[in-house]
Order: structure tokens, then C-alpha cells, then sequence
């Protein structure tokens, strides 16, 4: 089994990132040939400052490293340096409705946002999604809850190519984990933890100190009334219950047996604790492989070597079904 995923170097990650998706990227190690992208040219299409750009792709690969993605085992690469993708995603327009990238909820949220320009990068973001997953056949692809509506759309783009030019895509499935897909703001729990749109009390830092995470959880907002339980009246409670159970990796209801008669404070301090833990040997070690910026480079480099033989492959396959460029 082939596993792709990509994520932003954009803003520093949070609890909602970590468990989301870069557990998943550790744990797609041990299933199948894991292939993994910071994906940088996304990071484009929303204001940013190139030198904080640089930066972050570097902090994110640290933390992706930290977090156990071994180099040796995946493939971990830096986006802009296989440029296959770029050309896929172009050639993939011509199989893709203008009536579905309208249709994509991110593109909704964040245009309303870009009010002085929304770029067109913003809009055919979806596109260049597809061509990272696509161009590399992967069979599964590990996203969080947010990311559904896109790999639907990747995988009618496939069929719909497959469809018109013949069989040249796998068409992907989504792997989105069933407790903790959609970790929720701590002072907002009706909406998604984010770096671009919610509170720096609300949002949990993979890179957070101790006494940071401790603060964060008992400040955390809670429901009226009492009782750990889950429920649609109780979302903060909800969100943190989800948390303990992805920390210690057990079910939720096990989290609501052992807190049934807590209070409200024991039970966010006993999440503190349990996040703690569970984060202190990735801040541990990334403290030791950010300052490297070199070796860092150096696995950047190797992976996209190794990308690109998988993906000018595909495209090469994809030009010559089309009739582009010169015939082989």
C-alpha cells in the first residue's frame, strides 16, 4: 500500500495537527511505502513573508522528525522541489469542474477573508492537492476530518481522468481517525483548534512548555452543569474527553467511566498532565534537530530525489496518454 499525505509549513502545530494527521504519519510507516511533503507551494496562496516561509518548512520537518518519521522509512520531501507536481496539477484542469472548486468549503472560508485580493492560487488549491496525491498513485491518504471534501474531489478528478485518457491514477481513499479528526479551540470548542483564526489561549502548541499546556487546559471553556460526559449540549467537555482518549489511546467511554463522579477542574488538570507527557519527548527532540538546518536540508533533499523517480514516472505516463510533448 502507497500512503501520501502533505502538510502546510504554515504557523507552528498544534494538538489538532498532531493528532490529526502526524500521528497518522508515523503510524502509516509500519502499513505500507509512506511518502510525506511540506507542502510549501500551498502555503502561497494566503499572505506570507518568504523568509518566515523558509523558516517554517524547516520547523515543520523538525517536528516531523520529532515526532518518529524516519527518513529511512518514508519519504519526506519539501513540496517546491519536485516540480512534477506543478505540471500534473495543470494538466489535471482539464478534468476538473469549475462548479466543484466553487463548491469547496476552505475555499469559501478563507476567500471571505482575502478581501483586498483572493487569488486564483486559493482557488485551484484543490488541484494542486489532487496532483500531490495523484502523482504518486497512492492508495490512502491520512487527513483530517476538514480534508474530506478534497480527497472527494481528488478522486473524482481520477476517475474522471481515468474515464477520458485511461487507467493511469489509483483512485485514493481517505484514512480520517475516528476520535480526535477535529480537535476542537479551547476558549471556542464549536470551532476547529487553528493558527490563522482562533486564540492563542485556545490553541495548544505542540512546542508548548509545561506550564503553558497547564494553563491552556484550566482555562479551557467547559459546559454548564456538571458530568464528563460527551454530548451535543457539551462541547467543550466533548473535546477534551476526545483529547484523553487519543493521549492514552484508549475509547472515549472508558475517559467518561473513570471521571464520572470528577469535577470539572480534576479532570482538565488530569488532561494537562496526560498532554504533557504524551508531547515532552517531541519538544525534546526537536529542540536538538532545529538548530541543524543543514542536516535538515540534507534529508529534504535525498527525499525529493526519491519522489521525484515515483512522480516523473506518472507524469510521463500522463503526458503521453494526453498527446503532450513529444511521443515516447
Amino acid at each position: 500500500m502507497r500512503i501520501f499525505s502533505g502538510i502546510q509549513p504554515t504557523g507552528r502545530k498544534h494538538l489538532g495537527n498532531y493528532i490529526g494527521g502526524i500521528v497518522q504519519y508515523v503510524a502509516g510507516q509500519e502499513r505500507g511505502e509512506a511518502i510525506y511533503s511540506i507542502v510549501d507551494l500551498h502555503a502561497t496562496t494566503v499572505a506570507f513573508d518568504p523568509a518566515e516561509l523558509r523558516e517554517l518548512t524547516y520547523d515543520t520537518a523538525a517536528i516531523l522528525i520529532a515526532a518518529g518519521l524516519d527518513p529511512a522509512r518514508c519519504i519526506l520531501f519539501r513540496q517546491s522541489d519536485v516540480p512534477e507536481h506543478t505540471e500534473l496539477a495543470w494538466l489535471l484542469t482539464s478534468v476538473t469542474a469549475y462548479g466543484d472548486l466553487q463548491r469547496m468549503t476552505q475555499f469559501k472560508e478563507k476567500s471571505a477573508k482575502q478581501r483586498e485580493l483572493v487569488t486564483a492560487g486559493l482557488f485551484f488549491y484543490p488541484v494542486l492537492m489532487a496532483a500531490d496525491v495523484l502523482a504518486y498513485r497512492t492508495d490512502e491518504v491520512p487527513v483530517g476530518e476538514d480534508q474530506r471534501q478534497h480527497v472527494e474531489l481528488m478522486r473524482d478528478i481520477a476517475i474522471r481522468f481515468n474515464s477520458r485518457f485511461g487507467e493511469q491514477f489509483v483512485v485514493p481513499e481517505a484514512r480520517i481517525p475516528q476520535v480526535g479528526a477535529r480537535i476542537m479551540d479551547l476558549q471556542d470548542p464549536t470551532s476547529k483548534m487553528s493558527t490563522t483564526s482562533a486564540s492563542e489561549e485556545g490553541t495548544l502548541y505542540v512546542l508548548d512548555e509545561p506550564a503553558q499546556i497547564e494553563r491552556k487546559f484550566k482555562r479551557a471553556v467547559t459546559d454548564s452543569g456538571s458530568g464528563v460526559r460527551r454530548g451535543p449540549d457539551k462541547p467543550g467537555i466533548s473535546n477534551l474527553i476526545d483529547v484523553l482518549a487519543v493521549v492514552r489511546a484508549v475509547a472515549p467511554e472508558q475517559v467518561e467511566r473513570e471521571f464520572a463522579n470528577a469535577g470539572y477542574g480534576d479532570f482538565k488538570a488530569a488532561v494537562a498532565a496526560a498532554v504533557t507527557e504524551y508531547l515532552a519527548p517531541v519538544r525534546e527532540r526537536y529542540n536538538q534537530l532545529h538548530a541543524d538546518r543543514a542536516a535538515l536540508e540534507t534529508v529534504l533533499a535525498a527525499g525529493a530525489e526519491r519522489a521525484r523517480a515515483i512522480a516523473s514516472a506518472t507524469l510521463a505516463d500522463v503526458r503521453d496518454a494526453m498527446g503532450v510533448g513529444t511521443p515516447r
